[in-house]
C-alpha cells in the first residue's frame, strides 16, 4: 500500500513501524510548517530536514518515504525566491517526486502568486504537484484552484487533495487526480468508500494526511480492508491501494 499524503516530520517513529506492519510499503511526505515563520531560511531548514532526516528515519522502520516539497499556502508570508531556487535543484537532482503541498487557503494575493509560480515550475519541469484544499470555504477555494490550474500546468500532472462530498461532483470533471483524505474531521472510511462506489476507482488516491492535527496513521489500510470486507473487486482495490499512486508519481 501507498499512503499518498503524510507529514512525516510531525509523526513518531512508532507510527512508521505501525504503518509498515499494517502493509504500507511507501508514503509521500509533504511540506507544511505549522509554526510562525520568521523568514524563508527557517522554511528551507524545515524542507531540508524532511528531505535528509525524515526519509532516513522512516527507512529504519521499513517505510520507503518519497518526498514532495513546496510552499504550503499557510507558509506564504516569506520571500519565496530562495525556495524556488532550491526547488529547481531538488527536481534536477531527483530528490523530490512532486511539488507539494501547495494550494490556496485564504485567497490572498500573495498566496495566489506563489501558487501560480509553483504550478509554473511543475509545468516547466514536468513534475507532479499536490494541491491542498482547505477545511473552510472549500468549495469557493476549490473553484479558484480549478480556474487557475489549466492556465499554468497540464492538469494530468495535478492531484487535488482533500476532496470530499462538497466538491467531488465538480472535481471529477477535471483531468486531475483526486486525493481522498481519511482523517478525523475530514472524511471517514465509509465516506471515502461511498465516493469510490459512486465515481469509480480510476481517478482517486488514498491518504491519511497524518500531521500535528488529530490523525490516524492506519486510515489507509483500514479503508482498504473495509473495501475487501465489503467484497469490492480486488483489481479496483489495488488501484486506490497503490497502483494509481505508483503510476501517477512514477514510484
Amino acid at each position: 500500500m501507498i499512503d499518498t499524503h503524510i507529514h512525516a516530520d510531525s509523526r513518531s517513529s512508532e507510527d512508521f513501524e505501525m504503518m509498515y506492519l499494517s502493509g504500507i510499503d511507501s508514503a509521500v511526505t509533504c511540506s507544511f510548517y505549522p509554526y510562525k515563520l520568521y523568514n524563508e531560511t527557517v522554511l528551507l531548514n524545515h524542507l531540508e530536514r524532511i528531505l535528509e532526516y525524515d526519509t532516513t528515519r522512516a527507512k529504519k522502520y521499513g517505510i520507503n518515504l518519497k518526498v514532495a516539497l513546496g510552499i504550503h499556502p499557510s507558509n506564504t508570508e516569506i520571500n519565496p525566491q530562495l525556495i524556488y531556487n532550491n526547488m529547481y535543484q531538488w527536481i534536477e537532482n531527483n530528490k523530490i517526486i512532486a511539488i507539494g503541498e501547495i494550494g490556496l487557503e485564504n485567497l490572498t494575493e500573495n498566496e495566489i502568486n506563489i501558487f501560480k509560480k509553483q504550478l509554473e515550475i511543475g509545468e516547466q519541469t514536468k513534475t507532479p504537484v499536490i494541491i491542498h484544499t482547505p477545511r473552510k470555504n472549500k468549495f469557493k477555494v476549490f473553484q479558484k484552484i480549478i480556474d487557475i490550474v489549466p492556465g499554468y500546468i497540464d492538469p494530468n500532472l495535478v492531484v487535488i487533495d482533500h476532496i470530499n462530498g462538497d466538491i467531488v461532483k465538480e472535481a471529477i470533471d477535471s483531468e486531475c487526480m483526486l486525493g481522498l483524505t481519511v482523517q478525523p474531521g475530514k472524511m471517514t472510511k465509509e465516506e471515502a468508500i461511498c465516493i469510490l462506489d459512486q465515481y469509480g476507482f480510476d481517478r482517486f488516491l488514498l491518504n491519511s494526511d497524518i500531521s500535528n492535527m488529530p490523525s490516524d496513521c492506519l486510515s489507509v489500510p483500514k479503508t482498504v480492508r473495509e473495501l475487501k470486507k465489503e467484497g469490492y473487486d480486488e483489481r479496483k482495490i489495488e488501484k486506490v491501494a497503490f497502483k494509481n499512486a505508483r503510476n501517477f508519481f512514477k514510484i
